[in-house]
């Protein structure tokens, strides 16, 4: 985490706190996450060098390019046309070639990319979403914060040969994941 520039995701006006451990808008009512929610989540999907995986919520691009220091290959979805350009320039200017982007609904997946060996959702869901579930490798894992549009619970899914388990991974609070399969559009 220490090696990537934190201050370049959030605005001017806000790069003096880019590093406290809290989260900080980043415009279009969206947030950069605390790094102590990003480290968790990242370390949750237990990621090798060989893992592809899928990021629904772009944002400010952070949380990939930690995903994308670590994975052979990140896929990340984004509904707002605006966080996506942004985003996609920072990742140019890094030099991340191995992230691959698309603006959409992210709540159902990119089944033509699938199976993944790792998703990660930056955004509250109402429930797990089976969608996402369903684009898992056998081995695949799958973090996402699921509960009501105020708070939720963290949640880790494998998926194996015997079918899924579900470890809840303690409270936490994210902006609503909107799509049909998420809180519907606005």
């Amino acid at each position: 985490m220490r090696k990537i520039p934190r201050q370049l995701f959030v605005s001017e006006a806000l790069r003096d706190q880019a590093y406290g451990d809290f989260p900080l808008p980043i415009g279009e009512q969206q947030t950069i996450s605390q790094p102590f929610i990003v480290a968790e989540m990242t370390q949750a999907l237990q990621l090798t060098e060989n893992d592809r995986v899928l990021e629904i919520g772009t944002g400010s691009g952070y949380q990939t390019a930690i995903l994308a220091e670590i994975a052979y290959r990140v896929f990340t979805v984004e509904r707002i046309h605006a966080l996506l350009v942004k985003a996609r320039q920072l990742f140019d200017k890094l030099q991340y070639h191995n992230i691959v982007t698309r603006l959409g609904d992210g709540t159902a997946g990119w089944a033509e990319e699938g199976p993944f060996d790792a998703i990660m959702v930056t955004a509250g869901a109402p429930r797990i979403p089976e969608k996402l579930v369903a684009q898992l490798a056998a081995g695949g894992r799958l973090v996402v914060p699921v509960g009501d549009q105020h708070s939720q619970e963290l949640f880790k899914i494998y998926r194996d040969e015997h079918g899924i388990r579900k470890t809840n991974l303690g409270g936490c609070r994210f902006v609503k994941l909107v799509g049909e399969y998420g809180w519907g559009e606005k």
